[in-house]
């Protein structure tokens, strides 16, 4: 009896990973790769799909029985009703604030949709623009439409910041009557069988003509997955942003919140803006490792940086105005990156003090994945400020995915 493999593939902000693992649940296969256009470009994540199933060895890819895949949580795009993408995605950390009267009259009482960083903001905005007779889909939902060819269906977890509720299991009575609500995808459970791959596509790809999609989750969802997290732990993904999750006993409603659940269990969450992504626009991955080396994370800079991305903020504070602040820059290239290490580890705590606010407790301990939890230095000035004991997770965001993908029913 030949083996059989299980297939996650996770969309992240700069590019494509896959990872396939055996019956066992061991990984047997990884491989990334950047995207070779813009994140905004819908075709930049085919392309980059298309490379790693070129790249796949064959054995592999006849024997996959199950695939699954993540992306990023908020970025939204338009297609045709074929499923071809018009225009640009609006991206996750993008606010839209034009419908602001409309939104809050479609939201009453839902304060996590109505900051202009919700799908919804993003949708009305793509609806105005290309009207009603389109498909609105997450990222990780237009891909696995594209495994398709049918892109009917979306994941609970990626549509909750479109209005899905998940304890009633529907979108908002507001939706009702509108003339968009046919653009909305139909709603299946994470971790449940969609369909069959595609043909033609199966063909192309010398992929098992027989291979299930399995519908998938978030990229942070995945992330959580893979690292294990247990009730008493909380979970940092320090990718090009800062998401923070915990579980919680019930679902809580607030602005720059997110709750999903996952294997049964409610968990709560929040993504900033901040992250890794401002690193790499002052140094590259060979300068931080070695830049690092030089910080002694026992002695503060004091030099108090905001390391946004970009102009706005989602989480812990919700303020679309809200300015970066990135200097003053010493001399010193080690100073300066110890600073953005500061300044991330403060919005970092700023993020676990609001859930402990709303949730009523803080993790005894902080489990983390992402680029940037094999940072030795980083991790000791997080530890310092934060005060809660860290410890790094090697596994990636697509193991989390591929994990799904075997335990789907």
């Amino acid at each position: 009896m030949p083996n059989k493999f299980y297939g996650g593939l996770d969309f992240g902000t700069s590019g494509a990973r896959i990872s396939i693992i055996n019956l066992h649940k061991e990984l047997v296969y990884s491989n990334s790769i950047p995207y070779s256009k813009s994140f905004k470009n819908p075709n930049s994540w085919i392309n980059s799909c298309e490379y790693l199933l070129d790249t796949l060895p064959f054995e592999l890819k006849i024997n996959l029985n199950k695939l699954a895949i993540s992306g990023t949580s908020g970025t939204l795009t338009a297609s045709n009703l074929q499923g071809d993408p018009i225009g640009e995605a609006i991206p996750y950390d993008q606010a839209c604030i034009e419908h602001q009267t409309l939104l809050e009259s479609l939201t009453s009482g839902e304060d996590h949709l109505r900051t202009p960083y919700s799908s919804l903001a993003k949708a009305l905005k793509l609806i105005d623009q290309y009207g009603t007779n389109i498909l609105l889909r997450h990222q990780a939902d237009w891909i696995t439409g594209w495994f398709l060819k049918d892109w009917s269906h979306g994941e609970e977890g990626n549509n909750l910041k479109l209005g899905w509720d998940l304890k009633k299991e529907s979108w908002p009575k507001s939706y009702l009557n509108t003339s968009w609500q046919k653009c909305l995808p139909k709603i299946i459970k994470s971790g449940k069988i969609i369909g069959q791959v595609n043909f033609d596509l199966a063909e192309r790809f010398k992929l098992n003509k027989k291979l299930i999609l399995i519908s998938g989750t978030t990229d942070s969802n995945a992330s959580l997955i893979a690292a294990g997290l247990s009730k008493e732990d909380g979970l940092t993904v320090l990718g090009t942003t800062i998401v923070v999750k915990k579980f919680i006993d019930k679902p809580i409603k607030k602005q720059g919140i997110t709750n999903h659940r996952v294997n049964g269990d409610w968990i709560c969450g929040g993504a900033s803006n901040a992250g890794c992504g401002i690193l790499s626009k002052f140094f590259s991955d060979l300068e931080i490792k070695e830049l690092s080396r030089q910080i002694n994370p026992s002695k503060n800079t004091s030099l108090n940086l905001l390391p946004l991305n970009s102009k706005g903020e989602r989480f812990p504070v919700n303020n679309s105005n809200l300015e970066p602040i990135l200097g003053p820059r010493p001399v010193s290239d080690s100073l300066y990156l110890q600073a953005l290490f500061e300044g991330l580890a403060n919005i970092e705590l700023k993020g676990w003090e609001k859930l402990s606010e709303l949730t009523g407790s803080l993790p005894k301990k902080i489990i983390t994945i992402g680029g940037g939890s094999k940072n030795p230095q980083w991790r000791k000035i997080r530890e310092k400020i934060i005060n809660i004991p860290i410890v790094s997770c090697k596994k990636t965001t697509s193991f989390g995915t591929a994990l799904l993908a075997i335990k789907s029913k």
